[in-house]
């Protein structure tokens, strides 16, 4: 969702792209052609030398799956394994999606939290120049609302985030890659546009699934729910929901947008194209 926009966007702009990947024959479909596609894990980082060897720059795009475990095994140690490989290579930047939420001691209880920062740890005791993406709610995530046939919100999410579409993140990302003065600082993505996520959840039904009626369920509701059922994966998106509400959308994209240019895709803007599409 996230990766193939940055990709995309390097390789336009004239970088030569390779993609670490673990199944070549499904990222060749994804990604398109021209990108170098090696096959490998994060998380095992024998595979890491061959794929970064006469490589300059790293962006990483890592999450886990639906146990904290999984965030921890991907993105942190994943990161530290990569950021270990990127000195061994004398690499030039490491470039990394963090988010834009609050960071207070207090919120470390969520995971994400926790995540975020220890990644962010890391790429500053790497002693390689880095980005730290605090990127918003990308509109891309919408359409991840919708499952059999209901669009759901987890909890009450009442604080505005300035959506932001992954197309305009791509941009920044691979000006960054040209641009120094970007670089070994956290920098701020938001969108031209506060919202709620119940109003951009609301727009974006609208356009793709009209009829369509926005639901909240209540967090301990979704909790109980997920563990009477042993479904997994609503248990997790409870916990994931709490740190959405909790953390919400913080920080300034004053910088980024000076250096890099603002993004300028309105919701309504990539819900034309998302409904063309």
């Amino acid at each position: 969702m996230l990766g193939r926009p940055v990709a995309q966007r390097l390789l336009a702009n004239g970088w030569q792209v390779r993609c670490l990947v673990r199944d070549t024959k499904r990222a060749a479909a994804l990604l398109g052609p021209g990108f170098e596609l090696v096959s490998g894990d994060v998380t095992e980082p024998a595979t890491l030398d061959a794929a970064f060897a006469d490589c300059t720059h790293l962006h990483l795009n890592l999450r886990g799956t639906n146990t904290v475990a999984s965030y921890q095994s991907n993105e942190v140690d994943g990161a530290k394994f990569c950021l270990a490989a990127a000195r061994r290579h004398g690499f030039k930047l490491v470039s990394y999606l963090s988010g834009a939420g609050r960071r207070d001691a207090a919120l470390d209880r969520h995971f994400v939290v926790r995540v975020k920062k220890a990644v962010e740890e890391a790429l500053h005791a790497s002693g390689l120049p880095w980005i730290a993406w605090r990127a918003t709610h990308f509109m891309e995530s919408l359409p991840q609302f919708v499952r059999d046939g209901r669009a759901t919100i987890l909890g009450r999410q009442p604080e505005p985030m300035h959506y932001v579409a992954a197309a305009d993140y791509a941009r920044m990302v691979a000006t960054a890659f040209d641009e120094p003065r970007a670089w070994s600082r956290p920098l701020y993505v938001f969108g031209p546009q506060a919202m709620t996520m119940r109003e951009a959840l609301g727009l974006y039904v609208a356009a793709r699934h009209p009829g369509m009626v926005v639901g909240t369920l209540p967090l301990p509701i979704a909790r109980v729910l997920g563990r009477l059922t042993g479904n997994a994966d609503l248990s997790f998106a409870a916990e994931l929901f709490a740190a959405f509400r909790d953390i919400g959308e913080d920080g300034d994209p004053v910088e980024a947008n000076r250096l890099l240019g603002r993004p300028a895709t309105m919701l309504r803007d990539w819900l034309r194209g998302e409904v063309a599409a």
